[in-house]
């Protein structure tokens, strides 16, 4: 079932603060607790929050919320990601773009660069730097997942360890304040890894939203990488994992 467009803003609502109350949701919306609580039924049985006594939350744990609707999240944030992200990397160079709706965004912002060597394992990511007749694009085999277009598995692991690029590009599934990087697929995740062994530059492009979720399986810690592209400030502790790793923190605006 598709959101109409006040349950997206009741989403909207709910992943500023993590929790939202039917109280807060009817005033800011202007329609009765009634409502409400029959969207938030409506949104819970999609998966996507999680009733509590009063309200909502959003919803973590052990799978992941469906790919449209991931798309359709934070969808300014992630394009003002993509664009910082985009403007770090020069024509002539090489690299790794995995899954996830954010490093697509860094893919739509890459389209009007020059002479980009792109390695994937994201059909989504192939799909939009086909537009760019100056990119050259090289596609992972593997396992197709066909609720996001992504190829995962050992054969996608093995494709990846071919290539040495300049920069490898990852997105994730929740970010830890003790710096942790998490997914739900482990095998999505040992391919992640895979990615960042082969890049001179590793960078995490995600938005402040997965500071909100939770996923179960370690990818790598942010001290690991050498920057983080996100839509606000860090949190102080993880801002100092950050520091301690000399990882570089760059906020995306909405401008550009």
């Amino acid at each position: 079932m598709a959101m109409n467009i006040r349950q997206m803003q009741i989403l909207d609502v709910v992943r500023a603060s993590g929790r939202a109350s039917v109280e807060e949701l009817s005033a800011k919306l202007e329609v009765t607790p009634q409502t409400i609580r029959r969207d938030l039924a409506e949104l819970a049985d999609q998966g996507v929050l999680d009733r509590v006594h009063g309200g909502a939350i959003l919803r973590s744990g052990a799978s992941n919320i469906a790919y449209d609707e991931r798309r359709r999240m934070n969808e300014d944030a992630k394009a003002a990601i993509g664009r910082a992200c985009a403007a770090q990397i020069p024509d002539n160079s090489s690299v790794i773009l995995n899954i996830g709706t954010t490093t697509e965004a860094v893919a739509r912002a890459l389209l009007r660069h020059r002479n980009l060597t792109v390695v994937t394992n994201n059909m989504n990511v192939a799909n939009i730097l086909a537009a760019n007749d100056s990119c050259e694009v090289l596609v992972a085999g593997g396992l197709l997942r066909r609720s996001d277009g992504g190829l995962v598995g050992d054969l996608t692991s093995e494709f990846m360890a071919n290539f040495k690029t300049d920069y490898a590009i990852i997105g994730c599934s929740a970010l830890d304040e003790d710096g942790d990087i998490l997914d739900f697929d482990l095998a999505e995740v040992r391919v992640s890894r895979a990615i960042l062994r082969q890049a001179r530059e590793c960078w995490l492009v995600t938005d402040s939203d997965k500071l909100l979720r939770k996923a179960p399986i370690r990818v790598v810690s942010v001290a690991q990488l050498d920057a983080i592209f996100i839509d606000r400030p860090l949190p102080d502790r993880l801002q100092q994992v950050c520091d301690q790793g000399g990882t570089r923190v760059v906020v995306a605006t909405g401008e550009g």
